[in-house]
C-alpha cells in the first residue's frame, strides 16, 4: 500500500482594505504525476478577510510527484455578496515523503498570484519558479497550462478597430468588462479650475486681449512656465525654443533643401540671414530647419458653437542664428503655393506675422493632441498591453496596463460627442479619424526609438535642446536595462528567433497595430533587435508620455500660445490684420476655458503615481531581476539629479522628463 504524502498550504490574501471576500475557496495541487481531490480553504474559524493567512492541510493517497500548479476556485456562497477576492500567494510546504518525492524537491514552494480573482474565472492555476521561455520548460504539465491560459486569454481579450487604418483598441463595450486586474484607481490632485468656470454661457468672441489678461492674472499666474510664456510668446527666440522644448518636440526637423512647395527665394530669405552668407550655405551647414503640417491639409473643420472653425496646413521655416537661437524666417499657411497663400516674413506688420505663429500655433495643437500625444502614448501603450495579455508572459505589463481604462475612458469621453474634441477643438470628430489614420501611415519605427529619431531630425546637437538631451539619457538609462534584462532570459539570437511566443506577439503587434507600416519589424531575429523595440514600448509609455503630457497646460495656459481652433480663415494676403482683429481669430470664451479646464485635469500627476522603473510586482523583487532593478533606479536617479542640477541654473527649467516625476505607464 503506497504511503500517504501530506501538505500545509497556506494560503495568503492581500492586505488591501477590500482584498478579502465571502465566497468560498476551493484548493486542489497538481503534480507532474497526478493531482489531489479540491479541498475548501475557508471553513470554519478560517477566513478570507484583508491580510489573513489561512493555512490547511492537504493529503495526496495517489502518487502525486513534484507539485508543479495550485488551482484554486472561488464559488459564491448562499445568502453572502460575491465579492472578487485579491490572492498574494500561496505556499506549499510537504510534511511526508512518499513514492515519487525526492530531494530536488523544495521544502517550501511559493506559487505567486498577485491579482484578482473573481467566481466567474472559474478554475485559476498557478505556477511557482521562476520564469521561463517556453521551449525551457522542463515540466510537459506546465506548458500546457502556459498554453491553455494564453488561450483563455484569447478569448476574453479581443481586438477592436476605432479608427481603420490605426493602432487597434481592447473591444469594451463598458468598463466593467475590464475586470479588476486591468481597473485602477488614480488618487488625482485637486485641480484648480475655480477661475476657469462660469463662461459656459459666453459663446463669443474675446473683446481684447485686455480680457486674456484678466483671465489669466487668476487662472495662470501661480505657473511659473506660464508666466514665462506671456511675457515672451511674441518674440521669435522663444517660438523657436517651443519647438524644440515645448510640449510638442517631436515635428522639428533639419533640411539640406528647401521644400518644392515653400514659395521662397534665396533673395526673398537673405535680409533674415548672416551677413556674408547666403541660403545656399545655410543649408549646406545644417543650419535650416522646417515644420511641416501637411498631414492637415484638406481635413474638414469643426463647427463650434454654431460657427464655421477654420484650419490651416503650415510649412514654417526656421534658421538656426549665429546666437544660438532658432527662430521663423518663413512661414506659409496653406500646403500649395499661389497668389492667395503668401509667404509671411518677419519684416512684415507685427500682426500679420505674429497671427502668421498663431496659425502654426493652432495646427501644432491638433498635431500634438491626436498624434504626438494619444497616437504615439495612449494607443500605443493600448495596442502593447493587448497583445501582451493575448500572447505573452506578462513582464511588459506595468509599463502599459492602465492604457485600455484610460483610452476607453478618452473614447466615451473626450473624443465622443459633445466631447472637448467636439465642442471646442478645430479638427473635430469628423476630422479625427482621417488624422489618426494618416499619421499612423506616416509613423515610422525610427521615429519613435530615440537616437534614431533625434538623429534623423538632426536635433541631437541643437544648443537649448533639452527635450533631446533629456531624451537620449532616459532612453540608454532603459536600454541597459532591457539589454540586461534579456541577457536573463536568452543566452543566444537562436533562441530568440526560436521563442513561438515572442514571435506571435510582435506578428500580433504587426497584424493589428503597423498594418500599413513595413519599418517595423516583421520578427525578431537578434537579442539587440528585442532590446530595442522593448525600450521604444517602455520610452513611448513612460517618458514620451510624460514630455507631451504633463507641459501642455504651462504652454497653454495664456491661450493666444496654444489656440486649438480658429475661427476665422486663413489670411489670403499681407497687411488686412490690425492688431484688434486677432482676438477675433481665437476660440470663444467658453471654448478657450473648456479647453483649459480638460487640460488642467489631464496635465496633473496621480498622486500616487509610480516613478519610471519602479515595480510592485513581486517578480521584479526576486534575485537578479532585483539587482537589475536597484541599477536602473539608481542610474535614473542620478538622471534626475543632473536635471534638477542643470534646471536650477536656467531661466527656463526643462522638468519634463526628470526620472522621479515620470509615470512607469500611461497615467492620464
Amino acid at each position: 500500500m503506497a504511503s500517504r504524502r501530506e501538505f500545509e498550504v497556506t494560503v495568503y490574501t492581500s492586505p488591501g482594505p477590500t482584498c478579502g471576500t465571502f465566497s468560498r475557496l476551493w484548493l486542489s495541487l497538481i503534480g507532474s504525476q497526478g493531482e489531489t481531490p479540491p479541498i475548501t480553504v475557508n471553513e470554519g474559524e478560517r477566513h478570507l478577510v484583508s491580510g489573513s493567512v489561512c493555512p490547511v492541510r492537504v493529503q495526496a493517497n495517489r502518487p502525486l510527484g513534484h507539485v508543479v500548479l495550485v488551482r484554486l476556485r472561488l464559488e459564491i456562497q448562499p445568502n453572502l455578496p460575491n465579492l472578487d477576492w485579491h490572492c498574494s500567494r500561496v505556499e506549499v510546504c510537504r510534511l511526508t515523503e512518499g513514492p515519487g518525492s525526492g530531494p530536488e524537491d523544495p521544502e517550501i514552494q511559493v506559487f505567486l498570484c498577485n491579482r484578482w480573482l473573481q467566481t466567474a474565472d472559474g478554475d485559476v492555476e498557478l505556477r511557482s519558479g521562476k520564469l521561463c521561455l517556453l521551449q525551457d520548460e522542463t515540466e510537459e504539465k506546465l506548458k500546457q497550462q502556459r498554453v491553455r491560459e494564453l488561450q483563455r486569454q484569447q478569448k476574453l481579450i479581443r481586438w477592436r478597430v476605432f479608427v481603420d487604418g490605426t493602432p487597434q483598441c481592447i473591444a469594451l463595450d463598458n468598463l466593467s468588462e475590464l475586470g479588476p486586474n486591468l481597473n485602477y484607481k488614480h488618487k488625482s490632485p485637486v485641480s484648480n479650475t475655480h477661475y476657469l468656470k462660469g463662461f459656459n454661457t459666453r459663446a463669443e468672441a474675446w473683446k481684447s486681449f485686455t480680457e486674456f489678461e484678466m483671465v489669466f492674472s487668476h487662472s495662470g499666474n501661480e505657473n511659473s512656465v506660464a508666466r514665462f510664456v506671456h511675457a515672451h510668446w511674441t518674440e521669435d527666440w522663444y517660438f523657436g525654443y517651443q519647438c524644440l522644448n515645448g510640449c510638442n518636440p517631436l515635428l522639428l526637423h533639419q533640411i539640406r533643401t528647401l521644400p518644392p512647395n515653400l514659395s521662397v527665394t534665396s533673395d526673398t530669405l537673405q535680409p533674415f540671414l548672416p551677413e556674408g552668407s547666403s541660403l545656399h550655405r545655410e543649408l549646406q551647414k545644417g543650419n535650416l530647419y522646417l515644420l511641416d503640417y501637411a498631414v492637415l491639409d484638406d481635413i474638414p473643420t469643426n463647427m463650434i458653437n454654431g460657427k464655421q472653425s477654420y484650419m490651416s496646413a503650415p510649412l514654417c521655416l526656421l534658421h538656426l542664428n549665429q546666437q544660438g537661437q532658432l527662430v521663423p524666417i518663413a512661414i506659409q499657411l496653406q500646403q500649395s503655393p499661389g497668389p492667395q497663400n503668401p509667404v509671411f516674413l518677419p519684416s512684415d506688420s507685427r500682426c500679420d506675422w505674429l497671427l502668421a505663429k498663431m496659425w502654426v500655433h493652432c495646427a501644432d495643437f491638433q498635431c500634438h493632441q491626436l498624434i504626438s500625444h494619444y497616437l504615439k502614448t495612449h494607443m500605443m501603450g493600448e495596442l502593447v498591453c493587448v497583445a501582451t495579455l493575448r500572447q505573452l508572459p506578462q513582464l511588459l505589463m506595468p509599463h502599459v496596463r492602465t492604457s485600455p481604462q484610460i483610452n476607453f475612458g478618452a473614447r466615451v469621453s473626450l473624443l465622443a460627442p459633445d466631447g472637448v474634441f467636439d465642442k471646442a477643438v478645430g479638427c473635430g470628430l469628423e476630422a479625427l479619424p482621417i488624422l489618426l489614420s494618416r499619421s499612423s501611415k506616416r509613423m515610422s519605427y525610427r521615429s519613435l526609438c530615440v537616437p534614431d529619431d533625434l538623429s534623423d531630425r538632426g536635433v541631437d546637437k541643437l544648443p537649448q535642446s533639452y527635450y533631446a538631451e533629456d531624451a537620449l539619457r532616459v532612453w540608454n538609462a532603459l536600454h541597459r536595462f532591457v539589454v540586461s534584462w534579456v541577457d536573463l532570459y536568452y543566452s543566444g539570437d537562436h533562441e530568440v528567433q526560436q521563442d513561438s511566443e515572442l514571435q506571435q506577439w510582435l506578428s500580433e503587434l504587426n497584424t493589428h497595430g503597423f498594418i500599413h507600416n513595413s519599418s517595423f519589424p516583421q520578427v525578431f531575429l537578434s537579442k539587440a533587435e528585442v532590446s530595442k523595440f522593448i525600450t521604444m514600448i517602455i520610452y513611448s509609455c513612460s517618458a514620451l508620455h510624460a514630455a507631451v503630457n504633463f507641459s501642455q497646460l504651462d504652454f497653454a495656459l495664456w491661450m493666444p500660445n496654444c489656440p486649438s481652433s480658429m475661427m476665422r480663415s486663413p489670411p489670403k494676403a499681407k497687411g488686412t490684420v490690425t492688431e484688434d482683429d486677432i482676438t477675433s481669430f481665437l476660440p470663444d470664451v467658453n471654448v478657450t476655458l473648456r479647453v483649459l479646464t480638460s487640460l488642467t485635469v489631464l496635465s496633473q500627476p496621480a498622486v500616487d503615481f509610480v516613478p519610471l522603473c519602479h515595480y510592485r510586482e513581486p517578480v521584479f523583487r526576486d534575485g537578479a531581476h532585483r539587482r537589475l532593478v536597484e541599477e536602473v533606479q539608481a542610474e535614473l536617479e542620478v538622471i534626475s539629479n543632473d536635471i534638477s542640477k542643470r534646471n536650477s541654473q536656467l531661466e527656463l527649467p526643462y522638468p519634463y522628463l526628470c526620472p522621479r516625476r515620470i509615470d512607469n505607464s500611461v497615467a492620464i
